[in-house]
């Protein structure tokens, strides 16, 4: 420990100050730069001449930026979970120069949680799965508006039992014709930005679907549309989001990892034990407990799971076999003495457990490393 320099970094978009402790040394030397990342390289540069250097900072809206540059340059630095850095109670200050300290020094000590650092590609295809996301909630809220604009006007679609289908469309086309006025105005905006939104989403998933068919998530993708629920586009989030699966030791560690085991709050023989904890990834576990309502109804004879499965290991096939019958009975058993949204849940999390068995079987295959 005393032949290595620890920096302790806190990085925002126009400057960065580095704590940098040597050996064991009690106190660090603070140090500010500017956003440059060139005057961080010689920072670096300086310091290995005397020993060699290992730093961090934390995981925010900087990214992965200054991680790859340092580990391009040959030195190794650590992004760290922001969540997990140990904070005393009674300690309110929050200062960059601060922050870098205890930065270096809980580093020193090794108290720190890094988080896992995808490549730039992974990273920018996770950026695309979100956007396209975000493209579907934007699509929902004009939805809403344009059925609230009607509605205050009492205009009610009264021709069928559903929205939004090929005949309630046609019954909006209508309507824009025979409107004038205001309303017009306000339903045709509405209607043209609607459809601008979905074509760009349909573009999406395009692109998304050429990405799914191509190595390397070809092959573990297939093998997660075996499960019940699950189609191309969440496989592929669940792949990007997990990248490799080897870095969880069991299914409870990816389970934690989605946030989707329960709070504890136990003491001697007291157990007590509350929701779960929304911890971590929450993209992908809104994507679990969307493929869990799949799995409330008794399993049967499926066509199109029956298609997905032909042509993949027997392995596989087992595995999602059991899970589509155990889970209905874990939502079953569940649903009659507890809150639908409770069973849901608990569905979500065993189907994680099977999607990290999945993975596992399917890795030697078609590896995401």
């Amino acid at each position: 420990m005393t032949e290595c320099t620890w920096v302790g970094l806190d990085v925002h978009l126009d400057s960065i100050t580095a704590a940098v402790l040597e050996g064991d040394a009690p106190q660090p030397e603070g140090v500010r730069l500017s956003g440059d990342l060139m005057e961080v390289r010689r920072l670096f540069r300086r310091l290995s001449l005397r020993a060699p250097v290992r730093s961090c900072y934390e995981a925010s809206g900087a990214g992965f930026v200054l991680q790859r540059v340092l580990a391009r340059d040959g030195f190794p630095c650590d992004v760290i979970a922001p969540s997990l850095i140990p904070r005393r109670p009674g300690d309110h200050r929050k200062t960059d120069r601060f922050d870098a300290i205890m930065l270096a020094k809980l580093y020193r000590s090794g108290h720190l949680t890094p988080v896992h650092i995808p490549s730039e590609e992974q990273e920018a295809l996770r950026r695309l799965l979100r956007l396209r996301y975000s493209y579907l909630c934007y699509s929902t809220a004009t939805k809403h508006r344009i059925s609230s604009i009607l509605r205050h006007h009492g205009l009610v679609y009264r021709e069928g039992k559903s929205t939004w289908t090929k005949k309630h469309r046609q019954w909006l086309t209508r309507l824009r014709e025979q409107l004038h006025g205001p309303i017009h105005t306000a339903l045709a905006a509405e209607l043209e930005h609607l459809e601008y939104l979905e074509m760009q989403r349909e573009a999406f998933d395009a692109e998304l679907l050429g990405y799914a068919q191509s190595p390397p998530y070809r092959l573990p993708v297939e093998a997660l549309c075996c499960l019940r629920g699950v189609k191309v586009l969440t496989a592929l989030t669940l792949l990007c989001e997990i990248d490799d699966i080897r870095r969880f030791r069991s299914p409870r560690a990816l389970m934690a990892y989605f946030g989707l085991v329960p709070m504890e709050h136990s003491s001697g023989e007291r157990e007590r034990r509350g929701p779960i904890t929304k911890a971590g990834n929450i993209h992908t576990r809104r994507l679990l407990v969307e493929a869990a309502w799949n799995n409330r109804h008794r399993s049967g004879a499926d066509l199109i799971l029956r298609r997905r499965r032909q042509g993949q290991p027997p392995e596989i096939v087992a595995i999602a076999l059991k899970a589509q019958h155990r889970l209905y009975r874990k939502f079953h058993r569940l649903d009659q003495r507890k809150h639908r949204h409770v069973a849901i849940t608990a569905v979500a999390r065993e189907l994680c457990g099977f999607v990290w068995a999945i993975l596992k079987a399917a890795a030697p295959q078609g590896s995401m490393s």
